[in-house]
């Protein structure tokens, strides 16, 4: 037997208890997966972390979505070991990102062997604040490079 539908104008007041419907403040973000969009960021600005290497780039086509992207090579291991560096990435970005990212940008994770895996989670977490500040932070301008004309 199918349980019967809530009315229209209930259900949604039944998401919270104040009677609120509960709306995250947090930009939502895209995953990457045209390789394309892996090689421009990797073209880009680099970041190294303790338990992974950020890469990231400004888009400027126009749009606000921030997009993650996440890889590891077969230097980290079998596919299970693979999966579960992945896994770890993934669950701290959606940790930290929302509160640290840009809009318009881009950000790949790559996994870094017997790091991504056994590093403390505190850590990896404390490790992309850092990198994303190190990759926000402003940039001092570029010295000539002194080659006569």
């Amino acid at each position: 037997m199918t349980p019967p539908l809530a009315p229209e104008t209930d259900r949604n007041l039944a998401a919270s208890p104040d009677g609120l419907a509960a709306v995250s403040s947090y930009p939502a973000y895209a995953i990457l997966a045209k390789r394309a969009d892996f090689l421009r960021a990797a073209s880009a600005r680099r970041q190294g972390a303790g338990g992974f290497l950020l890469q990231a780039r400004r888009r400027d086509d126009g749009s606000d979505a921030i997009r993650v992207g996440f890889t590891c090579s077969k230097k980290i291991g079998n596919a299970v070991a693979r999966n579960r560096a992945k896994r770890r990435l993934r669950e701290v970005v959606r940790m930290v990102l929302p509160t640290l990212a840009r809009p318009g940008w881009d950000y790949v994770l790559v996994g870094r062997p017997g790091v991504t895996i056994d590093r403390d989670f505190a850590l990896l977490q404390a490790d992309l604040e850092g990198a994303l500040r190190q990759i926000h932070a402003p940039r001092p301008p570029r010295a000539p490079t002194g080659k006569p004309a």
